[in-house]
């Protein structure tokens, strides 16, 4: 049987489809069928506080794992994404991947404020929140901008990505949050970041545990999607406001953040647009975020930095954000390779090959000096 190869075959399936499957196994346990409950109680299966049987919560470590497992996973992840965020790259490289970094994040707080200031930031449009927005604009698909410009782009393209690994996880929500009014302590972003750091350090000191914890990159997060699916209702994959905040979230990121990153590009003299397209997605991975900023809401909240209601905010929007998010990233899925190849084909046009490193005159002029010495030294 291809299991994984099916699931891998829907955008960012090892995120969404252990999540869709999460939240159906959590809506038939929320809708309570006699039968399924009479059932689980003839296994043994211990009463809920509410006087119900449910399947996800059994107890022991099927519980934990399947149902309240999410943050332990998500940290795990974290600290595993951290590893490899090796800062040693090419100078040119290193220039791309700064500049997307920025613009994307840049893009995502402007959309976010503005949302925020014209309608409710909690609940606006399509019940969008200013967390999901930034949320699901800020972090892009790391691993589809490096096949779209291992395909189509050349290698500084490819080196920028050790930079825009920086935007895996709640960072910049978290910065954005708080720029926005949210009282978030520093406490809040050391609970929640400490695990990127840590493993950011170990990553860059030791190449062998950088390589030891390269498979955690990816195999928390079934695990984790399935336990976030588990505390939603599928109702919200089905709710017209959902669905319509999601493809708007998937929108803006391809257009906005692909198209000013061109113009970013422009201004830094590049002939190749081709990495700031690549970078227009929503990661699969950024459905986590929502779950990580109420955690630290939580903590802000015990430490008397946020009012118990503000927190209670955060953590009463992040299913339905999380839901948007994970829509927004089949919807980029679609549209960021589309408008890759759109551009690539434009580019051709115009003679610009977007495979060719782009030296600039003086390297250009510089190697051509040292081609025509090494051919009068032979001759």
């Amino acid at each position: 049987m291809r299991i994984k190869k099916t699931i891998e075959k829907v955008p960012g399936g090892l995120m969404v489809v252990p999540l869709l499957l999460g939240a159906l196994m959590n809506t038939i346990d929320q809708m309570h069928i006699p039968v399924v409950m009479k059932f689980l109680k003839s296994l043994g299966v211990s009463e809920t506080s509410e006087g119900y049987y449910e399947f996800l919560r059994i107890g022991g470590f099927s519980e934990e794992l399947f149902k309240n497992g999410a943050l332990v996973l998500i940290a795990l992840f974290l600290f595993c994404a951290g590893s490899q965020m090796n800062l040693r790259i090419g100078g040119k490289a290193l220039k791309k991947g700064v500049a997307l970094t920025t613009t994307k994040y840049l893009v995502g707080l402007g959309v976010g404020l503005l949302f925020g200031y014209i309608f409710d930031p909690m609940s606006g449009l399509f019940g969008l929140s200013t967390l999901a927005i930034i949320a699901g604009m800020t972090n892009g698909n790391g691993g589809m901008y490096a096949a779209l410009t291992g395909q189509y782009g050349n290698r500084s393209d490819v080196g920028a990505v050790a930079i825009l690994s920086l935007n895996d996880g709640p960072f910049f929500t978290l910065m954005s949050l708080g720029l926005l009014g949210s009282s978030f302590p520093i406490i809040s972003f050391i609970a929640v970041l400490l695990p990127i750091a840590i493993g950011m350090v170990l990553g860059n000191l030791d190449p062998e545990i950088r390589k030891f914890l390269k498979p955690g990159e990816i195999l928390p997060v079934p695990f984790f999607a399935f336990a976030l699916g588990a505390g939603m209702n599928m109702a919200n994959f089905f709710n017209p406001s959902v669905v319509a905040a999601g493809l708007t979230i998937g929108m803006l990121t391809t257009i906005l953040t692909g198209g000013i990153g061109i113009l970013v590009f422009k201004l830094l003299k590049e002939k190749s647009y081709i990495a700031p397209v690549a970078e227009a997605s929503t990661a699969g991975n950024a459905a986590a975020t929502p779950a990580a900023v109420a955690a630290a809401a939580g903590v802000a909240a015990s430490s008397g930095m946020m009012t118990a209601s503000e927190a209670s905010a955060f953590q009463n929007i992040a299913n339905v954000a999380t839901a948007q998010i994970s829509i927004a990233t089949l919807t980029t899925a679609i549209l960021c390779p589309i408008a890759v190849i759109i551009v690539d084909k434009y580019q051709q046009q115009k003679g610009i090959n977007g495979k060719q490193e782009d030296l600039g005159q003086d390297s250009y002029e510089k190697r051509e000096k040292n081609v025509r010495s090494a051919v009068n030294y032979n001759s």
